[in-house]
């Protein structure tokens, strides 16, 4: 192929850095005979080779390093776009390396998109408009949507995936020379904006990643699992001769910068030394992100891919974020060795990040760049390109959801339509979902948690599991585990070391990359008791404390807890407590603003309307969707809404019914002719205060009302109370919660201590006896029975203050 040599000039105002002009490439001259346009770059593999090394291009940061760090220089007039007839002008005659595909043209593409693309809700031109916004904010950069460029021009778009690397810096020169057309009086001071591109037609998985991919633009999803710290990448280096003192600045070319060989002013060979403090440098994050459960294949493990963060888009995302990256598939060559040039074969694979979205039509958002910046839901990067009008159009139409006078049984109705019924349920998780207001005090920076945890135990097929998938589902931060799958470890944080460095770092758990979201666990009641601790300090404090390798630190761990435990023997005893039908600590379900028991009574009006929910969920056409009085999307959006801008005050008169609703409560054991029954405590006012302002954010009100009082109330004396309620007496009694017995409990036990000391007392012979025998003997003196499973708790306590002795295995007890 003939090429005549590369342009080492550019026209008047084409001098930024970004220029495709001065990449210093093959493609910044023009060239004969390339291959048709039409053509991928995979069926361009017999015309032109794609190895990593002959297709390498500067990378993003690397484009843009002079626009970032240093101040371009600028003509004082008004700056045209080239046309076609501009024959003598280098960048019509500069195509792309190894395709056809013109500078001037794809400019001017762009430029016709960005001028006269509409949106579909104002009917406008959107990206002059949001240009206009992003200018008065004075942002860096502005999005673009690819679905948008893909609607308006296929080829362009095709241009863009497959030649990210120098399409992306002829789009930010259109931006900046539109810039200069519509807006003249700008400061000539300001940054540049630059385009970053999301929404990619197509989404691939980690696994579909493959060398056919290198050098062009993906989207991929996944989670967030590790973030490491902020490096500073050279961009410009500066040199300074030790002889003469002349200086000398060097850009990054391709990932390196070349150190001058000799002075340009005394000739000297090898004098340049770099002086660290006068170089420019930006920030760079190293990221892992790992594939979504749901995207795993059946039997295998889950796939990583490194992805490299620069500029703004540093600690943009965190550990736990749900997130759809797109940027360039990039490749990098293995050293044999840190101190030889020599190479591998073989190259490690990343993604030089161009966009972050976090951002999901079927998940509520937990971070929002619009708020204030003193709100614990302020980001700093924007990552959608919705302009004002239409930001505000919806939420006017969230507003006039909130007036609906049904709202509240509409949103009970859309949550988990598949599953039937379980109204109070839906609505007390409902409420976990909106969350109270967390409040802090200035002074001891310490305040009250708002989240709220509930626990949903009964028999099994009542559709626990059903219920945590979908507030799974529903959760933009939160991981899914099995009680007997987790241990302290993965809950809290591990320690290993870092792949890059070698030093010992922390590896965030379930419970810290659910910071700010929700945790569902299943199968609560499996899970190992010292795992269960670990869930004390994280359930109030929100903290998980650590303290390993050397390693000592507090992580934030503010997360809700929702939980499913099966009773013992996989069938409720309505005979028995709470505590001892379910394998859990007193300590934990205290913990819990919401216990429900979901039973499996026979009921044959209700067996025959649950038959006919279920049979109609398979006979209905599959392409059919259960009908929801708000639509899922909707729902997403009023549930971020609410949960960013609704902070609800308690008024005068709610914390006046909240203050008689608790005293009521307390009441409840008093009037139940027994003294020490506690029916409940302040946990259980602090459960009413947080459900309360979850109430109140359901309808987008700043006041909590009397009204949302009352149906807290209801909601606890629904769930946790009927936990509460002492099987024998009837009586509602929060010890049983609290301690694990009741004080009906405690009575019968101090009594049969009481007469097994005076038993034993009255025998002469020191022997031991067997537990039958002892049971025996008590029975034929008490009038009420007393049961053999009573006697293990009643010998332990006796055996602690060294009245007996007693073998659990041979069950004998000997008196001391």
């Amino acid at each position: 192929m003939a090429s005549s040599s590369p342009a080492r000039s550019s026209p008047r105002g084409l001098s930024d850095s970004s220029s495709p002009v001065n990449y210093n490439t093959p493609g910044s001259t023009p060239v004969a005979n390339r291959t048709p346009v039409n053509q991928t770059p995979r069926s361009m593999s017999s015309h032109v080779p794609r190895t990593p090394t002959s297709q390498a291009t500067p990378r993003r940061s690397e484009l843009g390093s002079q626009s970032r760090h240093m101040v371009q220089p600028r003509d004082g007039g008004d700056e045209k776009i080239p046309s076609s007839s501009s024959r003598g002008d280098p960048i019509n005659r500069s195509v792309i390396w190894g395709t056809t595909v013109s500078v001037q043209d794809t400019m001017t593409k762009f430029m016709k998109f960005f001028d006269e693309f509409e949106d579909a809700t104002t009917g406008l031109p959107l990206y002059p408009q949001l240009l206009r916004e992003i200018l008065d904010e004075d942002a860096r950069h502005i999005n673009l949507n690819c679905q948008n460029l893909y609607d308006f021009d296929q080829e362009l778009y095709r241009e863009l995936v497959f030649y990210p690397a120098e399409i992306i810096p002829i789009f930010d020169m259109c931006i900046d020379r539109i810039t200069k057309r519509d807006y003249p009086n700008l400061s000539l001071d300001r940054e540049r904006t630059q385009v970053r591109t999301f929404n990619l037609a197509e989404v691939k998985s980690m696994r579909e990643l493959d060398p056919s991919d290198i050098d062009t633009m993906v989207a991929i999803k996944g989670m967030v699992i590790r973030c490491s710290s902020i490096h500073p990448d050279m961009m410009t280096a500066f040199f300074r001769c030790t002889n003469c003192g002349r200086t000398e600045e060097v850009n990054i070319d391709r990932g390196r910068i070349d150190e001058p060989t000799s002075c340009a002013n005394c000739k000297l060979k090898h004098s340049m030394e770099i002086i660290h403090n006068r170089c420019c440098f930006s920030d760079k994050q190293i990221i892992k992100i790992q594939e979504t459960p749901d995207e795993i294949p059946q039997g295998e493990t889950p796939h990583t891919v490194t992805i490299h963060t620069f500029g703004d888009l540093v600690d943009v995302s965190k550990p736990g974020d749900r997130v759809e990256i797109t940027g360039i598939h990039r490749a990098k060559a293995k050293r044999v060795s840190s101190r030889q040039r020599a190479q591998n074969s073989l190259f490690d694979t990343f993604i030089d990040v161009l966009h972050i979205k976090k951002a999901s039509k079927n998940r509520f958002g937990s971070e929002d760049s619009k708020v204030s910046k003193d709100s614990e839901y302020y980001t700093s990067f924007e990552e959608s390109d919705t302009i004002q009008a239409i930001s505000k159009e919806r939420e006017r139409e969230l507003k006039e959801l909130s007036q609906d006078p049904d709202l509240y049984e509409k949103l009970k109705n859309s949550f988990a339509p598949s599953i039937f019924e379980m109204d109070d349920v839906k609505k007390g998780l409902l409420c976990q979902l909106f969350g109270g207001t967390n409040k802090k005090f200035s002074k001891s920076k310490k305040g009250f948690r708002g989240e709220i945890n509930a626990l949903l135990c009964g028999d099994p097929g009542v559709s626990k599991s059903q219920l945590l998938q979908f507030v799974h589902k529903l959760t933009p931060r939160g991981i899914y585990t099995s009680g007997k799958g987790s241990s302290a470890v993965g809950l809290t944080a591990y320690v290993t070391k870092d792949p890059g460095t070698g030093e010992m770092v922390l590896e965030s758990g379930a419970l810290v990359l659910s910071d700010r979201g929700i945790c569902c666990i299943d199968e609560f009641d499996k899970m190992n008791d010292s795992t269960r601790s670990i869930l004390h300090e994280v359930m109030e404090q929100q903290t998980v404390s650590i303290a390993k390798a050397g390693i000592v630190c507090t992580l934030n761990a503010r997360t809700s807890i929702l939980a499913s435990a099966n009773p013992i023997g996989s069938r409720y005893d309505l005979t028995k407590s709470v505590v001892a039908n379910i394998n859990l600590m007193p300590t934990i379900l205290s913990r819990f603003d919401l216990i429900y028991l979901i039973l499996d009574k026979p009921n044959e009006n209700h067996d025959r309307r649950l038959a006919k929910h279920l049979v109609s969920m398979y006979s209905r056409d599959p392409k059919r969707s259960i009908s929801e009085p708000i639509p899922l999307d909707l729902l997403t959006d009023y549930i971020s809404y609410a949960r960013v801008n609704v902070h609800p005050k308690i008024s005068d008169e709610a914390a006046e019914t909240l203050i008689n609703n608790y005293v009521e409560m307390r009441k409840v054991g008093q009037d139940s002719g027994r003294r020490n029954v506690v029916t409940a405590t302040t946990r259980q006012l602090e459960s009413l205060i947080r459900l309360s302002e979850a109430l109140a954010k359901m309808t987008l009100s700043d006041t909590v009302t009397r009204d949302n009082v009352l149906e807290a109330t209801r909601l606890i004396n629904v769930a946790t109370q009927t936990a509460a309620t002492d099987p024998e007496t009837g009586i509602i009694d929060m010890d049983l919660i609290t301690t694990g017995h009741s004080a009906g409990d405690r009575k019968r036990i101090g009594e049969l201590a009481e007469a097994i000391k005076d038993l034993l007392e009255a025998k002469q012979k020191r022997a031991s006896i067997t537990y039958d025998q002892l049971l025996k003997d008590i029975n034929e003196q008490s009038s009420i029975p007393v049961k053999k499973r009573d006697l293990p708790t009643v010998l332990q306590m006796l055996s602690d203050e060294g009245a007996l002795t007693f073998n659990k295995k041979k069950e004998t007890v000997r008196p001391i």
